[in-house]
């Protein structure tokens, strides 16, 4: 085999089992340059993909995943993962319309245990998979892959807690890519882990007499020289650190995980953007990567308009110089979210408490209660994981906390695991909840001003996109719609940012003689009950438009709200499904928002016979 081309002669998993270290150190720098090459042109998770390359070749080479199974947190690691189990030839694909998840997929691949999009699963899934091999009585190994971000979760410690309970054979990744842990890298922790592993230590440790004082004395090693009390009272047995970008230590260290038979913690530390050197300064930036050049990491993005969550994280800004009691939250989305903004502006009014949406609620709830005007900042498809907390927390207590639902209705790329188009019908259930979507920077910025001022839990949704401004608008005013135009034969009612294609559809409409009038509703909660009666009525057919799926959507809200009156009502969204990766635009035509389809539908809708 040419250890020149080694990559292009892999193509399974097993393919990797008779390379040598030599041959192996080839492997890993052209995944890198692969990872680097496609990422540079599609997107994507970039600086953890890197990190992880040493530690994911390593469990291909001692593992069979034909039949052990492997299970990434998140999956927005397992990009090499991918190279290594035949999908190399489809990676160029990554992220595109009908091409390769960036997640772990099953439906993609038999090598992918468990579709993977938000963190802090693994663990639970592991527990699961675990206690099914017991039942089955099977034989094959279980490995988690978590990296340390995933353990600000609490469903990472859940599913630990569990697990250790258990005290069956599981092994547990962690990779740990906090280079300030970096120093307990060393030769007194590689013994030790050798030591631990060793089928001897294992035996001695089931026999020896736990005595008061050598269990005391044990624990007193342990907390002087490692940082394993903690895992082993929960009944693992922890190993390292290690050093994860070192192949032999990585193989020898996964071998022996093999002779123990309870648990298995292994520690490794890894550089986020490992071998580009613009993601190993900048890992924040190239965590999920826009397109960019290769030679100077700068974003093929063309600059231009602001998105929504850059017009929210300014105004935020603005606000908060106002109003001293306005406190911000997010959940490891800072950057995202734009509330990074706030942070550098009033760092003692930001609190980030990581991948924990449920404590990011029930925080600002506490601090709602106590006065303070707290602003939590979390993607729509996060939210989902702290329903019980905008409910028990925040909304039978009535508290004014604001939510910004960054990336809400259809999000490119990223797929079913991220798409944002659920929110709307979740919480506009929960009584006291006002429900608001801006069309354009204009309405999100009046939204934002009128939600620090209302006595109640308040939610702003808006997408990944642009938020320029459409055309003059009058004033925002709480819960009230704006008339955009009015008509005779049908009324179209949109909600938010879809706004624009219902506008143009209307002109398309109004070109085929059809007098359509057009209400950009504002709220979905509470709607303008007035405006919309009044305007269904003069029409008698009403098409409602919304990219939130239409079950329990704004569209069942206007359908509810007409009820009682000889209205008919078409609603466009989102069917009842889980919506593929793609371009948000590409994505919102393919699903029937293209404002020529909405106008061929509002044609036929508006002919038909009552």
């Amino acid at each position: 085999m040419n250890e020149e081309s080694i990559l292009k002669n892999i193509s399974k998993p097993g393919d990797i089992k008779n390379l040598n270290f030599k041959q192996l150190d080839v492997l890993v720098k052209e995944i890198r340059a692969l990872i680097i090459e496609t990422v540079a042109q599609t997107g994507g998770h970039l600086a953890s993909n890197l990190g992880n390359v040493e530690v994911t070749v390593a469990l291909h080479k001692v593992f069979d995943f034909s039949k052990d199974k492997v299970i990434f947190d998140v999956g927005h690691q397992a990009y090499a993962h991918k190279i290594l189990t035949g999908r190399k030839e489809l990676f160029n694909s990554l992220r595109q319309y009908n091409g390769i998840s960036g997640y772990t997929n099953p439906s993609e691949s038999k090598y992918d245990a468990f579709i993977a999009g938000h963190a802090s699963t693994s663990l639970a899934l592991a527990l699961g998979f675990v206690k099914s091999r017991e039942l089955k009585k099977e034989n094959y190994e279980v490995v988690a892959l978590v990296g340390d971000g995933a353990f600000t979760g609490g469903e990472a410690y859940e599913g630990l807690n569990n697990l250790g309970q258990l005290g069956k054979k599981a092994l547990i990744v962690l990779n740990d890519n906090e280079m300030s842990i970096s120093r307990n890298v060393g030769s007194i922790s590689r013994l030790l882990s050798r030591l631990r592993s060793s089928s001897l230590y294992q035996s001695l440790k089931k026999n020896i007499v736990k005595t008061s004082l050598i269990r005391k004395i044990k624990l007193s090693i342990k907390e002087l020289f490692l940082p394993t009390t903690f895992f082993e009272e929960l009944g693992f047995t922890y190993l390292g650190p290690i050093d994860g970008h070192n192949l032999k230590e990585l193989i020898e260290t996964f071998q022996r995980t093999k002779n123990i038979l309870n648990p298995v913690v292994v520690h490794v530390i890894t550089k986020k953007g490992k071998g580009y050197s613009f993601a190993e300064v900048n890992p924040t930036k190239f965590h999920s990567a826009e397109p960019f050049e290769i030679d100077t990491g700068i974003s093929r993005k063309k600059n231009g308009s602001k998105t929504f969550s850059e017009i929210f994280g300014e105004t935020l800004v603005e606000e908060g110089a106002k109003d001293p009691k306005i406190f911000v939250i997010t959940a490891a989305m800072s950057d995202g979210t734009k509330t990074n903004l706030f942070k550098k502006a009033f760092p003692e009014r930001f609190l980030d408490v990581g991948i924990a949406e449920q404590c990011a609620v029930t925080t600002a709830a506490a601090l709602a209660k106590d006065g303070f005007k707290p602003v939590v900042a979390i993607y729509s498809t996060f939210i989902q994981r702290a329903y019980d907390q905008l409910v028990h927390d925040v909304g039978i207590s009535n508290l004014p906390v604001v939510f910004a639902l960054d990336r809400s209705g259809i999000v490119s790329d990223d797929g079913p695991t991220h798409q944002g188009v659920f929110d709307l019908s979740f919480i506009r259930t929960i009584p006291n909840f006002v429900i608001a979507a801006p069309k354009d920077d204009f309405e999100l910025k009046e939204m934002l001003k009128i939600a620090l001022n209302y006595d109640g839990p308040f939610v702003i949704r808006f997408p990944k996109d642009v938020a320029d401004p459409f055309i003059a608008s009058p004033p925002v005013r709480f819960g009230k719609a704006e008339i955009v135009s009015e008509g005779k034969d049908l009324l179209i009612a949109s909600i938010g940012a879809i706004f624009n294609r219902a506008y143009k559809a209307r002109e398309i409409l109004e070109s085929r003689k059809i007098s359509t009038g057009l209400i950009n509703a504002r709220f979905v909660k509470p709607l303008d009950k007035n405006v919309i009666i009044n305007n269904a009525l003069k029409t008698g057919k009403v098409l409602t438009i919304e990219d939130n799926t239409v079950l329990g959507g704004f569209g069942s809200s206007i359908n509810e709200l007409l009820s009682n009156f000889e209205v008919r009502i078409k609603n466009i969204g989102i069917s009842d499904m889980f919506p593929e990766q793609g371009k948000r635009n590409f994505l919102l035509d393919k699903y029937g928002l293209d404002p020529g389809e909405i106008a061929n539908v509002g044609e036929k809708f508006a002919k038909e016979k009552d």
